[in-house]
């Protein structure tokens, strides 16, 4: 008989090593500024990712959306979707990270019995009508542009590349996310 906490255990294990081996873009030891105060009940909603550096767990991702919603314990909900030959949807919880006005966060796919699976989700620019924003880890493993709309005008799209590189994040290996019209 097989053990059921090696058969659940084997893929996280998987997940976490293909997390780790992800390439760094930032090459600056200081921690990137966020912006100063993001209001939740503004940020909650669809995003569509415009942009994202390459990862493995979004392997031939496309129409790639994030739904989050205020909890009423304080925390996130977000629940993932891409569609890569069919739709796969991924759902974690996001906690605030205190003294931070709403900027930084902790993101966790993982099961609750993974204690040490939290990932960092810094919000980087935001645009004031929120329509638009730059969020990434300060490591520089990861970088996304959202949008509330599927497409992003351009003159904005090359605001916010022009602010990640003021923070020291590589824009080249950013990968455009095609949705359908």
């Amino acid at each position: 008989m097989k053990n059921p906490s090696l058969t659940l255990s084997l893929p996280l294990l998987m997940a976490l090593v293909a997390c780790s081996s992800q390439a760094d873009y930032r090459k600056i030891d200081t921690p990137p500024a966020t912006v100063s105060e993001v209001d939740l009940n503004r940020y909650a909603g669809r995003w569509y990712e415009i942009a994202r550096y390459p990862n493995s767990f979004q392997k031939n991702c496309e129409a790639v959306t994030a739904e989050y919603s205020l909890r009423e314990d304080g925390n996130i909900n977000v629940t993932n979707t891409c569609h890569a030959g069919e739709v796969r949807s991924a759902t974690a919880i996001a906690r605030i990270v205190e003294d931070t006005g709403n900027a930084q966060l902790k993101v966790k796919f993982a099961p609750k019995w993974v204690p040490f699976a939290w990932g960092d989700y810094w919000i980087l620019h935001l645009e004031e009508d929120y329509s638009a924003a730059l969020v990434g880890s300060p490591d520089g493993k990861y970088l996304w542009i959202l949008s509330r709309t599927p497409k992003l005008d351009d003159k904005i799209y090359q605001s916010i590349t022009k602010r990640a590189k003021e923070l020291g994040y590589a824009t080249t290996p950013l990968k455009m996310t095609e949705h359908p019209n």
